[in-house]
């Protein structure tokens, strides 16, 4: 006489964990290639985020995604993605802010708040949607590809519109980063005003870095320092987003977003600046961001 087995029943989290599997594979996947091409071609100023947004959007489009892989890939588009995000507060903190000066930050605050709205007026004017006008405000105004991702999560921008607005930003980006280092001459510029100049104007860190040192080691690090500054107020801008939505959809009864990973992000500039986390413990978050 045979005994009927029992089923198995698994536990809540390896049953969640199953789920998102396949979907976390094939993310875990297009960004190792993201990064391989990265280090092969020796694009080490593009950022790592574009190559994989650029590689996942191919993908989706040679080949159907199957449906067990679409929970996984939204987990990761979110929650991974906002947590990314607050590790990027591991690349700044108060002090550095501090030596940029009242003037300094007074300069880069002011040029980023008139980009990004006069970049969202200009979208507008054209007719451009109001959603990828933010997108690329944001990716220009604060800092490329990691902005534009924490900004859609209050826009909530198509993936689309994502795409678009990080090529954009890495192109524009690339033309500066060539570009700023012979316009130095030309405009008479010192060290200090080309650097503080590149650090608030041009996209991506890694953009930055590449334009202020061709200007001398006092240009790069004053640019290092101001382009740090703009990370840091994209805690602000993100929030004043999310406030400027929720006052627009509470007219028409909807509910928007509240992004709480920015007052993790801050919190995480707030324990980097006092000085306890261990080197190590920021280089291995700087590949992440």
């Amino acid at each position: 006489m045979s005994v009927a087995s029992k089923p198995v029943i698994d536990a809540p989290g390896t049953s969640r964990l199953k789920t998102l599997a396949p979907g976390l594979a094939l993310a875990v996947g297009v960004t190792v290639l993201a990064y391989v091409v990265r280090g092969v071609t020796g694009m080490t100023l593009v950022s790592p985020l574009v190559l994989g947004v650029f590689f996942g959007m191919a993908a989706h489009a040679l080949f159907k995604v199957p449906a067990m892989a679409k929970p996984g890939l939204k987990f990761a588009s979110r929650p991974i993605l906002r947590f990314a995000i607050i590790l990027l507060g591991l690349q700044v903190t108060f002090g550095q802010v501090a030596e940029v000066g009242a003037a300094g930050f007074a300069i880069v605050a002011a040029t980023l708040f008139i980009t990004f709205f006069a970049t969202r007026w200009i979208g507008a004017a054209i007719g451009v949607d109001r959603q990828l006008s933010e997108l690329i405000a944001a990716g220009t105004a604060v800092c490329g590809a990691s902005a534009i991702v924490a900004t859609n999560t209050v826009t909530r921008g198509s993936d689309e519109d994502v795409a678009y607005a990080m090529a954009c930003v890495t192109l524009f980006g690339s033309i500066a980063m060539f570009g700023y280092p012979f316009l130095m001459p030309l405009l008479h510029l010192d060290p200090h005003a080309y650097g503080l100049w590149t650090g608030a104007s041009v996209h991506e860190v890694a953009q930055v870095v590449a334009a202020a040192f061709q200007g001398g080691q006092e240009a790069g690090e004053v640019g290092t320092i101001a382009k740090l500054t703009r990370v840091m107020l994209l805690a602000p801008l993100v929030l004043g987003l999310a406030w400027s939505m929720r006052s627009r959809d509470a007219a028409s009864g909807a509910s928007a977003p509240v992004p709480w990973f920015v007052f993790a992000f801050i919190g995480v500039i707030g324990l980097n600046s006092l000085g306890i986390l261990p080197p190590e413990t920021k280089a291995i978050a700087a590949p992440v961001t």
